[in-house]
């Protein structure tokens, strides 16, 4: 049966959810996209007519994509060259959402995308499903094959494996960004001192030294001097370095009361595509300075 306009629009009327619970799952907008579009795929051969709560079914649906194809991505990954990390996503994406309490928030984190690598899938799915999109145990049973029992055992222990990795706390807005001012300044000049003040005691490194400073080495690599923004990316304080229009370098900081415990750095071109995107269709105001 061919697929109808009505198929179509009932299908985009839950897309924007399922893109958004793709990326929390895979921690890469460009698989999200692939996930759902993997997704319209089934949704066309299916018998859409009698499936009576669209959104759920299409849930169930990415939800076994994404558990059957963990494990091709993850192989992927292991041949990666360096660390992989998730792909950034700038404030605006309409992937971050939603966002309205600080669970929703604090799911969508560069350091807690990062820390759920470590989860089994179905820890994922379940954390995912329950923290960030506030499924209730039996919906997530049912989706996962679970008992609702099982259901809840997992999430509890998925959340406390993300709680144990995390150190951030909730702080200020404005006082993070004061923050962030001050490190980059402190960067920008190299002065080291002023560096390790910023930063808390268990801070993830302390590499800065001399990062912005300039230098034909680093101009030749990158092609130029980028100029950097400060921005928030996945709900977090960010510098953006960005050179000729195109986002060349994200780096979200994990600011907590006592200073920035973490700083993760994402220069993969292919996983700055996106973020190019967000930032040339929204205002970002002056550039701090030019780096390098």
């Amino acid at each position: 049966m061919p697929i109808t306009v009505g198929d179509v629009e009932r299908f985009e009327a839950s897309s924007g959810r399922l893109e958004a619970i793709a990326y929390r799952l895979l921690g890469s907008a460009s698989e999200a996209e692939d996930a759902v579009q993997e997704a319209f795929l089934h949704w066309q051969a299916a018998d859409s007519a009698h499936i009576e709560v669209p959104e759920a079914w299409l849930t169930t649906v990415l939800t076994n994509l994404y558990l059957n194809q963990l494990t091709s991505a993850r192989a992927r990954r292991e041949t990666y060259v360096g660390e992989w990390r998730p792909e950034p996503l700038l404030a605006g994406d309409p992937m971050l959402v939603p966002a309205d309490t600080a669970e929703q928030r604090e799911s969508l984190s560069y350091a807690v995308l990062a820390l759920m690598e470590r989860l089994s899938p179905t820890e994922r799915a379940v954390y995912v499903l329950r923290e960030a999109f506030e499924y209730p145990h039996r919906e997530i049973a049912e989706i996962l094959d679970l008992t609702e029992a099982a259901s809840r055992q997992i999430f509890h222990r998925a959340k406390k494996h993300v709680a144990r990795g995390k150190a951030r706390a909730e702080i200020d807005e404005a006082a993070a960004r004061v923050i962030v001012e001050e490190f980059l300044a402190a960067a920008a000049s190299g002065r080291t001192e002023q560096l390790v003040k910023l930063l808390t005691q268990d801070a993830v490194a302390t590499f800065l030294r001399g990062l912005f400073k300039p230098g034909k080495a680093k101009r030749a690599l990158v092609g130029g001097s980028p100029d950097v923004y400060t921005m928030t990316a996945n709900g977090d304080p960010a510098l953006v370095a960005v050179l000729d229009g195109r986002v060349i370098g994200v780096m979200c900081l994990e600011v907590t009361p006592q200073g920035i415990a973490a700083f993760r750095n994402q220069v993969n071109p292919d996983k700055l595509q996106r973020a190019t995107r967000t930032w040339t269709a929204g205002g970002h105001g002056e550039p701090l300075l030019t780096a390098f």
